[in-house]
C-alpha cells in the first residue's frame, strides 16, 4: 500500500510548501502512511513534518496548517480487497458481460466501509486490519450479517469457512466499535423465524449495533441461481412481522433499531412509516427511507409563481413513479413551467428491478422516443458514475444530447434538486 498524491490545491498550505501531484506520502510526524485513512488520522496536528518519495529521492517537508483546514491533498485510490464469498444472491454475479469493469468489482473492504458506508461481511477480516480499526477508531462500519445462524450464513455466503458472525462483531464492539448492519432478505431462506432470530440476536449488541437494515434481495433476468423475489405477500408478512418487534424496541430504547426498505412498503402497496420513524437516516443510503423524506421535502417545498416558458422532461424507475407524479401535479402549477413525467421499464436487469439507479441509457433513450418534446430532459444523478456523467451501460449525458436533441443536465435526486434543475439548469438561454 502507499499513498501517492493525485493532487495538491493551488493555495493549499501543501502547495506552498512544495509538494506535487505524483509525490508519495511516506510519514506523517514520524508516523507511516499507508493510505488515506493513515493520513487523515495523522494530519490532525497544525504542524506537520512530511517525509515523502519524489521519484527516487526522499523530501522532507513541513507544514502549518489552519485550525479545522487539511494540508490540501487528494489521493490516488487505493487498490481495493476483493470479495472471496460466492453469495447466492450476488447481485455482481447477475450482471451480463461487457459493462464498465469497475462494476464487476466485489470489494469486501473495511476501508470503504469506514470511507464510503460499503457492507463488509467480515469473513476475510485478518487480525492486522482488526487492530487497525481497534486503534484508530474507525467507526461506523457498515456490515452484512444476513442471519446469525452460522450454518446458514455459510450457505448463503457460498463460504463454509466464514467466521461465526456474532463473535467477529463482539471483538469489535468491545471496544466500542459502532457498526451498522444489513440483512439482504430471500424468500425461503433467512426470513420468518430465521428472520425474528436475527434481529433478536443483533439487539442484544445494542447500541453498538447502532441500526439493522433489512432490504429485499435484488435480482436480474441474468441471475443463474434458485433465490426467488420477494413478492407482494412476502413483503407484507416482514412488514407485519417487524412491526410488533419496532414498536417493543422504541419503548424500550426510544429508538426503533430496525429499518425496512422502502421497497418493502413499495411491493406490499402499504403506507410507509412517518418520517420520525427513520430516527436520524442511519440507512438512507440503502435505500431506507429515502421515499418518506422525499415526500416530506416535497411538501415544504416553496414553488415560484411563475417563470419564463420552458418545457422540461423527467424520467424514474417504476417504484418511484408514483411519488414523482405526486410532485409534478404542484410544480405544474407554476405558470410558463410545461413539465413531462416519463416511467423507464428496465429492459436491461428486467422488471424486477425497478429503481433509476440501474437505468441504463439505452433504456432512458428508447423510453424517450417519441414521448416529449422538451427543451430540457433532467437526469437523477443516482443513474450515473458518480461524479462523471456516464450511466452504467457507457452511454453519456453528452450521448443523450446528440440522440434526442435537447440538453440533458444531471440533477440531485431531490425536490430541491428537481426544482433546482427547472429552475437553473433548464433556463433558456439567449
Amino acid at each position: 500500500m502507499n499513498a501517492t498524491i493525485s493532487l495538491v490545491n493551488e493555495g493549499s498550505p501543501a502547495h506552498q510548501a512544495g509538494l506535487e501531484k505524483g509525490d508519495v506520502l511516506v510519514e506523517i510526524n514520524g508516523n507511516p502512511v499507508r493510505d488515506v485513512i493513515d493520513y487523515m488520522f495523522h494530519c490532525r496536528d497544525s504542524g506537520l513534518n512530511l517525509k515523502v518519495r519524489r521519484g527516487g529521492r526522499s523530501l522532507a517537508f513541513r507544514i502549518k496548517k489552519k485550525e479545522r483546514t487539511g494540508p490540501g491533498i487528494e489521493f490516488k485510490p487505493f487498490k481495493i480487497k476483493t470479495c472471496g464469498n460466492k453469495c447466492v444472491f450476488c447481485f455482481v454475479d447477475q450482471l451480463p458481460k461487457g459493462m464498465r469493469k469497475t462494476l464487476y468489482l466485489k470489494d469486501d473492504d473495511y476501508r470503504m466501509s469506514f470511507l464510503y458506508g460499503s457492507y463488509i461481511t467480515l469473513s476475510k477480516l485478518l487480525p492486522a486490519e482488526r487492530k487497525r480499526i481497534i486503534e484508530q477508531r474507525l467507526r461506523p462500519l457498515y456490515v452484512s450479517v444476513h442471519t446469525t445462524n452460522n450454518d446458514l450464513r455459510r450457505k448463503m455466503l457460498g463460504n463454509p469457512g466464514a467466521p461465526d458472525i456474532l463473535e467477529e462483531m463482539k471483538g469489535l464492539i468491545s471496544h466500542r466499535i459502532k457498526v451498522h448492519t444489513q440483512i439482504v432478505l430471500c424468500q425461503g431462506l433467512n426470513d420468518g423465524d430465521e428472520l425474528l432470530n436475527t434481529i433478536k440476536d443483533l439487539h442484544k449488541l445494542y447500541p453498538y449495533v447502532a441500526s439493522i437494515a433489512v432490504v429485499p434481495v435484488g435480482l436480474t433476468r441474468y441471475g443463474k441461481g434458485n433465490v426467488k423475489p420477494v413478492g407482494k405477500s412476502d413483503a407484507v408478512k416482514v412488514i407485519e412481522t417487524v412491526k410488533q418487534i419496532r414498536r417493543r424496541f422504541r419503548k424500550r430504547h426510544g429508538d426503533p433499531i430496525v429499518y425496512l426498505a422502502d421497497e418493502f412498503y413499495i411491493k406490499a402497496d402499504l403506507p410507509f412509516p412517518s418520517l420520525k420513524g427513520y430516527g436520524d437516516l442511519p440507512q438512507l443510503e440503502n435505500g431506507v427511507g429515502m421515499v418518506p423524506l422525499f415526500l416530506n421535502s416535497a411538501k415544504k417545498l416553496r414553488l415560484p409563481k411563475k417563470m419564463d416558458a420552458r418545457h422540461v422532461v423527467v424520467f424514474t424507475g417504476a417504484a418511484f413513479m408514483p411519488y414523482l407524479k405526486e410532485l409534478a401535479e404542484r410544480l405544474r402549477t407554476i405558470e410558463g413551467l410545461t413539465l413531462d413525467i416519463i416511467k423507464v421499464d428496465n429492459r436491461f436487469f428486467g422488471p424486477s428491478v425497478t429503481v433509476a439507479g440501474l437505468l441504463t441509457g439505452k433504456d432512458i433513450l428508447k423510453a424517450m422516443v417519441g414521448r416529449s418534446k422538451a427543451d430540457c430532459l433532467l437526469v437523477p444523478d443516482v443513474a450515473l458514475k458518480n461524479g462523471e456523467d456516464i450511466f452504467l451501460d457507457n452511454v453519456t449525458l453528452k450521448d443523450m444530447e446528440e440522440s434526442l436533441g435537447m440538453k440533458v443536465r444531471a440533477i440531485e435526486p431531490t425536490p430541491e434538486g428537481l426544482l433546482k434543475g427547472i429552475t437553473h439548469e433548464c433556463k433558456w438561454e439567449d
